[in-house]
């Protein structure tokens, strides 16, 4: 089935689309973990406050996540502090655990059941890559973290090296994000189907424009998943997109842990229990040239979908104030649910004027470190590669390319659509897995028959005669 485990059978409610013109104190452009969590630090805050998703709560990125609440994140740890420095790598490990806190507590506060469940996190190599894993374990136990090592997971396979803490957990995103919307709706309004198409800057508010409704808004959140109006913060020097693949199978046992790797081939899972069903849901292939990977997934996959994460070049999320009163959250580095929830708390702080111990860590202005210099050129190469490679591979046995009228035209049965991303012209990639057009460049998803799913583009594909 090529669908998320997380859409299937869910009981939620939808919410209307914009309807008339707002004026606001804020408004929060997004509708995933990130702005449901921003929306929910706010709700005691005395700001008129609404939320605006371009599609439905939930279902753009955070529908594909694997769903793990963990600080333990491969070797990220010694990653930043050989870029930005240790106090940045123990302020980093500080937040993450401080969001796997708050998702606890709002959990245990507002009685949400959303599967969530206390298992051990494993990071294991196959590869010559011990020594880096043992550097991770000194450096986390520097940081006051309990950390054990091993050969084997708790599935009986053997690994060259596995360090492992037990202080972690899973849970059900979508369960834990519909939960917090319904409370959230009670004292802010929330609108889907409602996609911001242009946003303009007027004296000490920012004027928001749908196709038929404007929202003045004295601050903006935007918390979608690829950043778009704010040129010129050149988000294309800044990161660079991963792509995933992503499988669900149903197995005998429940095992109460998580894991990944540390090799070239980054492999990810963990287990799920759905009513009297076990799965085994299962990451791989990660890389970020991501119209190559297209292929059949194993007929034993009850749920298969793809994945895309942001990753940014010191391996620290962008979040804060970009520009006046415009607050941006993303690049995640595939660890979105904890960077997610932090995020919140942090704009949150920002928004109210509070001083925040992560703003200068996470400051998307933050100034030039050794990552950002290192991986500057693999930012920008490999936006540009993904560009110059659709250019090239953009015809292919599953659709048929065409000009017409000066515009390039895919036919796939009986769908036809622009054949390029209104964003900035790629030509898009057929994603037989999920079904949907997809950029390589910057991320734009579209339906298959052409409606805009999601960002950085704005428009749809439909081929229009």
């Amino acid at each position: 089935m090529s669908k998320s485990i997380w859409l299937d059978d869910l009981k939620k409610e939808n919410y209307k689309e914009l309807d008339k013109d707002l004026e606001l104190d804020v408004l929060i452009i997004g509708g995933g973990i990130t702005g449901i969590s921003c929306a929910y630090s706010l709700l005691d805050s005395g700001l008129k406050t609404a939320l605006v998703e371009a599609n439905l709560i939930g279902e753009g990125v955070t529908s594909r996540t694997t769903g793990k609440i963990t600080y333990l994140q491969e070797n990220v740890y010694s990653k930043i502090k050989k870029y930005v420095g240790l106090s940045a790598s123990r302020l980093y490990f500080k937040s993450q655990k401080e969001a796997i806190k708050t998702i606890s507590n709002i959990i245990k506060k507002e009685d949400i059941a959303c599967d969530f469940i206390k298992c051990s996190s494993y990071v294991f190599t196959n590869s010559s890559k011990i020594s880096d894993l043992r550097d991770e374990k000194k450096l986390l136990e520097s940081f006051g973290a309990k950390v054990y090592e091993d050969i084997s997971l708790p599935d009986g396979s053997n690994n060259k090296y596995n360090i492992y803490v037990d202080d972690t957990y899973v849970f059900h995103p979508l369960k834990y994000l519909y939960s917090l919307k319904k409370i959230i709706s009670k004292k802010i309004d929330i609108y889907e189907n409602s996609r911001i198409l242009k946003i303009s800057k007027c004296d000490n508010y920012y004027m928001c424009m749908t196709d038929r409704y404007t929202i003045k808004a004295k601050k903006i959140v935007l918390a979608s998943h690829y950043p778009y109006f704010i040129f010129p913060f050149f988000m294309i020097g800044k990161v660079w997109l991963e792509k995933s693949y992503v499988s669900a199978l149903k197995v005998d046992n429940f095992l109460d842990f998580s894991a990944i790797n540390v090799d070239r081939n980054v492999m990810s899972l963990r287990y799920h229990k759905s009513g009297d069903d076990i799965y085994k849901i299962y990451l791989y292939e990660s890389h970020n040239i991501f119209n190559k990977i297209y292929k059949n997934i194993s007929d034993n996959s009850l749920y298969s979908w793809t994945n895309m994460d942001i990753m940014t070049g010191d391996h620290l999320p962008f979040i804060g104030e970009v520009s006046k009163n415009f607050f941006l959250a993303t690049g995640y580095n595939t660890w979105g649910m904890t960077n997610g929830v932090i995020a919140g708390s942090i704009i949150r702080d920002l928004l109210l004027g509070r001083d925040n111990l992560y703003k200068e860590l996470f400051d998307p202005r933050r100034s030039i470190n050794l990552g950002k210099i290192l991986n500057y050129f693999k930012a920008l190469s490999s936006n540009v590669l993904a560009y110059v490679t659709t250019m090239i591979t953009n015809k292919n046995k599953y659709c048929k390319l065409e000009k017409i009228d000066g515009k390039h035209v895919y036919t796939y049965n009986k769908h036809r659509v622009y054949a390029r991303c209104p964003h900035l012209g790629c030509f898009l990639v057929l994603n037989k897995i999920d079904n949907t057009w997809d950029c390589p460049c910057h991320g734009s998803r579209f339906s298959i028959d052409g409606r805009c799913i999601d960002g950085p583009s704005n428009y749809n594909i439909r081929y229009r005669k």
